[in-house]
This record gives structure tokens, sequence and C-alpha cells, in this order.
């Protein structure tokens, strides 16, 4: 079975930032996109952001400019900065292997309030 062990959520003031990371095996890392979606209270589940094995990204309009995902190769880790964060990124965010995707972490919450 494929763990995707994230870290990183929390609590946090609008306008703040955090990093989330997720990692994975290195048979799945070396070879799969890697991806975080989040889902908040009562919306469907969405892609936020994806990086290719060779490093092309694609983000979700709603984050642009503001949420950053970078993978490090020698430790088989992703990353999704955030930064400005705002009330509507609340959510459940989860690491994703794959472009299906294939693979899913537990989720780690995310809460943007004052």
């Amino acid at each position: 079975q494929v763990q995707l062990v994230e870290s990183g959520g929390g609590l946090v003031q609008p306008g703040g930032s955090l990093r989330l990371s997720c990692a994975a095996p290195g048979s799945i890392f070396r070879i799969y996109d890697m991806g975080w979606y989040r889902q908040a209270p009562g919306k469907q589940r969405e892609l936020v952001a994806r990086i290719t094995s060779s490093g092309s990204t694609n983000y979700a309009d709603s984050v642009k400019g503001r949420f950053t995902i970078s993978r490090d190769n020698a430790k088989n880790t992703v990353y999704l900065r955030m930064n400005s964060l705002k009330p509507e990124d609340t959510a459940i965010y989860y690491c994703t292997a794959g472009r299906a995707p294939n693979y899913w972490g537990q989720g780690t919450q995310v809460t943007v309030s004052s």
C-alpha cells in the first residue's frame, strides 16, 4: 500500500503563510506527477497545483501568484508554499501521486481565520 505522508497544516490568520509537505515512496515519487487537491466544507474536491516528474507546474486560477508547488527529488518530498492566505483557502488539503490521481494522502487541515 502506497503511503503519502502530509504535514504542515494548521491555523493561520488571513494574509499569513504556511508550507505543506508530503513524503512519498521513492518508487512512486520518481515517475509520478505529484499534486495537491483541496476540499472545503460543502464543496467538491479541486486541484490546487500539480508538478510533473520533470518539474513543470500548473495551478488553479484561484491560487496563481500566491501558492508555489515544488519537489525535492533527493528527499522524495513535494511542497506547497501558500502565501497571502485567504479565508476561502480553508479546506482539507490532500497530497496526490499520479495524474488520475492514483494515490491520495490522508489530508491535512488548513484553516485561515482571524
